[in-house]
């Protein structure tokens, strides 16, 4: 299914290092994030006053606040494409990072109204009603949301997106509150015992849990997180392959968000090596990593000495 909706939607969707395409990755998730949600608000709102269930109705508007946080990443998506302009001369990548923390903020406060319904629900327990078509619609939402949370994975390892990582965490919650919302309705029916309000603590609880991880993540680029150690042994190796190079240190990577990446790093040549010849070792180290890598590097050459057995 996912690759049939990007063979569909996004040209060249294979090539997901270059800007334009993972935009149209980012957009294309939003936008069948924001469809899907849309159906579930109105298919478990209508069944909620069907079973006078205030879990139902309550998981309805979550799903509302779940299009928001589509529409929230599709802006995200749309800003983080522009390119660089004199007040932002490193462009706007960031801004899907910003996206991802106030996706991630939604389930936070998703978290805290399930809480308060839930235990406003135990406090005053309401009598609920069930039926063949609010068992399906509940079983059909579950079934859409886990897709969903697959589908959101999915094009977020695709991409390398926190947004849609944190879109895909959000889903999965609301599968979980779900199927939360129908044991219970249907224990009530069958037992006549009501735990609608306690299960919705429950995995309010779990949902605040993972909020708050979400929040971690999502700002960590943010506030500067240093490069993984994969990246720092890849830059490492590739710069040392080049021929004369003898090592390099000083590596630093700065973050301006996914393929905007600026790297300055010394690299350690013979000091008996000829200016030029240093000067084309180090401009085709950067071309290769701009073209190939999306990656700005600014190289500094470090003449060291090197043994009598060194050969040019």
């Amino acid at each position: 299914m996912i690759e049939f909706l990007l063979r569909r939607f996004v040209k060249n969707y294979e090539n997901v290092n270059k800007p334009s395409v993972r935009t149209a990755v980012g957009n294309l998730a939003s936008q069948t994030g924001v469809f899907c949600n849309l159906l579930l608000v109105i298919g478990k709102i209508t069944v909620g006053l069907l079973a006078s269930s205030g879990a139902i109705i309550a998981d309805g508007f979550n799903n509302l606040m779940d299009a928001a946080g589509a529409v929230i990443t599709l802006v995200g998506f749309r800003f983080a494409a522009k390119k660089a302009d004199k007040k932002h001369p490193f462009g706007h990548g960031r801004f899907e990072y910003f996206a991802g923390l106030i996706v991630a903020v939604l389930v936070l406060l998703v978290g805290f109204e399930l809480a308060k319904s839930g235990i406003m629900e135990i406090i005053r327990p309401t009598a609920i009603n069930f039926s063949r078509i609010i068992f399906l619609v509940l079983l059909a939402s579950i079934l859409l949301k886990i897709w969903m949370a697959w589908f959101y994975y999915q094009l977020s390892l695709r991409i390398g997106s926190s947004a849609l990582k944190a879109l895909s965490v959000d889903s999965r919650n609301d599968a979980l509150i779900t199927t939360a919302v129908l044991l219970t309705t249907i224990l009530a029916h069958y037992t006549g015992i009501n735990l609608d309000g306690w299960a919705s603590l429950g995995v309010a609880l779990f949902i605040l849990y993972s909020g708050v991880e979400l929040i971690k993540e999502t700002a960590d680029p943010l506030l500067g997180l240093a490069p993984s150690p994969e990246l720092v042994e890849y830059i490492t190796s590739k710069i040392v392959s080049y021929e004369h190079v003898q090592g390099i240190h000083d590596l630093l990577v700065h973050d301006y968000g996914p393929n905007r990446r600026y790297v300055s790093v010394h690299v350690e040549m013979p000091s008996e090596l000829d200016s030029v010849t240093a000067h084309e070792i180090i401009d085709r180290i950067e071309r290769d990593f701009l073209k190939n890598d999306h990656i700005h590097m600014i190289i500094h050459n470090d003449p060291v000495e090197v043994g009598e057995d060194y050969e040019y």
